[in-house]
């Protein structure tokens, strides 16, 4: 029988600046370790530390921009544009314009703060 997700849960985020993290499967919310789907909303002049995560992550963009780079530069990736980062692959996220930006991103496997490797300077 299909199995309603009635409400996200919220996940801390990293970064400069507060941005939203909302669950809506995966290892928090669901239980999902294969897989995790969550709605971001991070603010302008919002960055992270930069990571090398054992995950591949799918991220489409539905308002904004996120900035992403990456070891040979960046890509900015606008409202109905969607990336696609391997595991192993050093990048980092950050929303530089004011109004920053909404987007969905999807980990194969879930996300998780042991698989993310964050740069110890961030």
């Amino acid at each position: 029988m299909p199995r309603l997700i009635e409400a996200p849960t919220i996940v801390a985020a990293a970064g400069n600046k507060p941005k939203r993290i909302e669950e809506y499967a995966g290892r928090v919310n669901s239980g999902h370790e294969n897989v995790s789907v969550a709605r971001m909303k991070s603010p302008g002049g919002w960055r992270e530390p930069g990571q090398r995560p054992e995950f591949e992550e799918l991220t489409v963009v539905l308002s904004g921009m996120l900035r992403v780079e990456h070891e040979g530069g960046s890509l900015d990736v606008r409202a109905g544009q969607a990336v696609v980062t391997k595991p192993g692959e050093w990048v980092r996220y950050s929303t530089p314009e004011a109004d920053g930006a909404e987007y969905i991103a999807v980990c194969l496997p879930a996300f998780s703060p042991h698989t993310v490797h964050r740069d110890a300077d961030g």
